[in-house]
């Protein structure tokens, strides 16, 4: 499948999109991704692994009763220097003999206590021998076995700590590596597939541009590091960003001069601006903003925050690769299997979908990856059902925004974790009642607009045939369970937010282990796509099928991270260029505040990534809605809405884009003419729906979050009161 982008499908096939490269020239990119990618689960376990083997060693090797404990162990005991059975009269006499120094002069003489002389010599004698006999009985367990062991932990925890120092280079290199990798393929996210040769060489010339100034900034600002006289700390990771851009840069003019040979000739100078990546339409508006201002390292600064919150990316690209291996297996098709035999009217059966799919998209990070992994699935569905191809979309697209709430959604790690006002605990369960209102929301709106009656079929049919299909989900279900519970029971580490990063691959692996082992074929969405030289997604091994998945997961990874990057920096010209300084900092009216802000977190949704929201508003408009007596648990809940309202949103909208990837553009074209002689509203219904839905959502969370604000302890306590005592 092609990455995150606005590429065509083979409806429409292009050869920049086609894989006819040898196998060699993909494993070239996809090998080194999969080592780093192995490496930071190392890492995420390594912490739990390596606090079990030290408890292990204690179990197995320390000694309780002779005050032996594994720390000791750890490496070979150095023999005490002390003398155990000093002659303690003549350490004395020596004390005594020796001659006043010159410092003693500057205090007062003071008469010394022999008695007390003698005592702390005794003490002294005492406490050698007590290391002396310690370090005897260390070396007495100093075996053969717990040399194994202690390699065995040792090695370990140097390969851990490694990772855990140098967090900010392995990103680094995954960064480059996905996005060299990109660029090659043309695969970065735009508003719209480059078609023509003008659309192929608007976007090669925007991105020599952008990559380019990119290069300048980053030089720019080593050269101020480097004049600045200061310790440098990590200067490699600079000169990593110079190199990367630098490529990029000589890939893109490469581009430039040679398009695809068979790119339709002619095109559309405004449509071929549309056709340039976001990530560098991005980086050329900041550099000039910067550069207005004479602070020709701007960009480069704010690529240094995404590094300082290299752990979070880090995990970020887990959920991809999670993501991308979800996509090798049955598990969405085999689940759908359950909801098939009730054979639902269209609109019920996406309000379950959308319930659906709300999990897996708060655990693949709320990057748009589900619509990636499964959009697919989820229109054939809604299409077999009888849908509208447009409401068909629409879903697809809804289907990776309402998770972002949910337990364990990284983007609201990443806002506790930059606001000590509020904790990851009280946003998830609150979240809970916002994904509950929206998927209402739009249930409601759906049943309002439905052109055929409900239909569900009879419990006697479906019952029967749902639980037929219960028997190829169960396994499923006992993986998870099993390898949840080996995490618990052997690693003490519970599922949570901060785990399942590292979980979810882990989980996914074995259930792709299992489809091999079982002989099961991967099911195909309409518009997927076979690679070269393989036999097929059906018929893919193991090692074939994780290939795939990492293949595209460095495509994903080079796309997301790039227009990350650049968003952060967006966010860093909207911070300097004063506009948040227009916000008043005092509203006089909390209703004023909510509603000004509201816009606000819209406005700049649309505009930027969500993980850059939350960078610039964290700093920027959070402090400003505090002091207006806004919760800041309400404020983040409104925040976080706003941002699920962006993600379907033009001018960007990123899970349109995405679901228009995996569909495939005849699916769109096939769309607008089904509706051509309908009304407005259906010949836009895929963007007009789920906005809709979002807008009122928004409205809802902002001013009756305010009420429940207000009034909910009174409201609670008066329905207590109403309770039977």
């Amino acid at each position: 499948m092609p990455i995150a982008s606005t590429m065509t499908s083979d409806d429409q096939p292009a050869p920049t999109q086609t894989f006819r490269r040898p196998l060699f020239g993909r494993w070239l990119s996809t090998l080194p991704v999969f080592l780093l990618l192995t490496l930071t689960l190392v890492i995420g376990t390594g912490e739990m692994l390596h606090g079990q083997l030290l408890r292990m060693g204690e179990r197995l090797f320390g000694d309780p009763a002779a005050g032996v404990q594994y720390f000791m162990l750890r490496a070979d005991p150095i023999t005490p220097t002390c003398d155990p059975a000093p002659d303690i009269d003549a350490l004395l006499a020596r004390q005594s003999a020796q001659p006043s120094s010159d410092i003693d002069d500057l205090f007062d003489a003071a008469e010394v206590d022999p008695q007390a002389q003698r005592s702390a010599l005794e003490r002294a004698a005492q406490l050698c021998a007590q290391r002396h006999t310690l370090h005897a009985a260390v070396v007495a367990h100093m075996t053969p076995e717990l040399k194994l062991f202690r390699s065995l932990e040792t090695s370990f925890f140097g390969i851990f700590r490694f990772g855990t120092d140098n967090r900010a280079l392995l990103l680094l290199l995954l960064i480059s590596i996905a996005g060299v990798t990109t660029t090659l393929r043309r695969h970065h996210i735009s508003l719209r597939p480059a078609k023509t040769r003008l659309d192929h060489r608007v976007s090669a010339a925007g991105m020599v541009i952008a990559n380019a100034l990119l290069v300048y900034s980053c030089s720019h600002y080593l050269h101020t590091l480097l004049n600045a006289d200061l310790p440098l700390s990590r200067p490699y990771l600079n000169g990593l960003w110079i190199a990367l851009f630098s490529c990029l840069c000589l890939i893109s003019a490469y581009h430039l001069l040679k398009p695809p040979a068979d790119a339709k000739p002619g095109g559309n100078l405004g449509l071929a601006l549309l056709a340039t990546p976001l990530y560098a339409i991005m980086a050329i508006s900041s550099f000039t903003s910067f550069s207005l201002q004479g602070h020709y390292g701007g960009i480069a600064i704010y690529l240094g925050q995404l590094v300082e919150l290299s752990g979070i990316f880090l995990n970020l690209a887990l959920f991809i690769w999670a993501g991308m291996l979800l996509k090798q297996t049955n598990v969405v098709d085999r689940f759908l299997d359950l909801v098939r035999p009730w054979r639902l009217s269209p609109e019920l059966l996406t309000w379950i979908l959308l319930i659906g799919a709300a999990v897996p998209t708060a655990y693949t990070g709320a990057s748009g990856i589900f619509v990636i992994a499964a959009g697919a699935i989820i229109y054939r569905e809604v299409l077999l059902s009888g849908g509208r191809r447009q409401f068909a979309l629409a879903v697809s697209a809804m289907s990776g925004s309402l998770g972002v709430v949910l337990r364990p959604c990284l983007l609201i790690v990443v806002v506790a974790a930059l606001n000590k006002q509020v904790t990851t605990a009280e946003l998830y369960n609150w979240g809970i009642a916002v994904f509950v209102l929206t998927s209402s929301l739009f249930f409601i709106a759906s049943q309002v607009l439905r052109q055929q009656p409900i239909n569900i079929a009879h419990p006697r049919d479906a019952i029967p045939a749902m639980a037929r299909a219960v028997v190829p989900v169960a396994p499923y279900i006992l993986i998870a369970i099993v390898v949840v519970w080996v995490y618990s029971y052997l690693l003490d580490t519970r599922l949570n937010e901060f785990t399942a990063p590292v979980m979810l691959p882990v989980i996914l692996l074995v259930v792709l282990i299992f489809d091999k082992l079982r002989g099961e074929s991967l099911v195909e969405a309409p518009s997927a796509r076979p690679l070269e030289n393989d036999q097929g997604n059906s018929q893919r091994n193991f090692t074939q099928a994780v290939g795939a998945a990492t293949y595209d997961t460095v495509g994903h990874i080079g796309a997301l991270t790039l227009l990350m990057a650049l968003s952060v920096s967006k966010g860093g010209v909207i911070e300097r260029s004063g506009l948040m300084e227009l916000i008043p900092q005092d509203f006089q009216s909390i209703w004023l505040a909510l509603t000004a802000l509201m816009v606000v977190l819209f406005l700049i949704g649309m505009v930027m990534d969500a993980f850059g929201v939350v960078i610039l508003v964290s700093a920027t408009i959070a402090p400003i809605a505090y002091a207006n007596g806004i919760h800041p648990v309400h404020f983040w809940m409104i925040a976080l809405t706003a941002m699920e309202l962006a993600y379907l949103s033009p001018p960007v909208a990123l899970n349109h884009l995405l679901a228009r990837q995996v569909v495939g553009e005849a699916e769109i074209a096939a769309a607008n003419e089904e509706v051509r002689d309908k009304s407005f509203y259906y010949r836009y219904e895929r963007w007009i729906l789920p906005m809709t839905v979002m807008i009122v959502a928004l409205l809802i969370v902002t001013y009756g979050g305010e009420l429940i604000v207000e009034h909910g302890a009174q409201t609670l306590e008066l329905w207590r009161s109403w309770l039977p005592q």
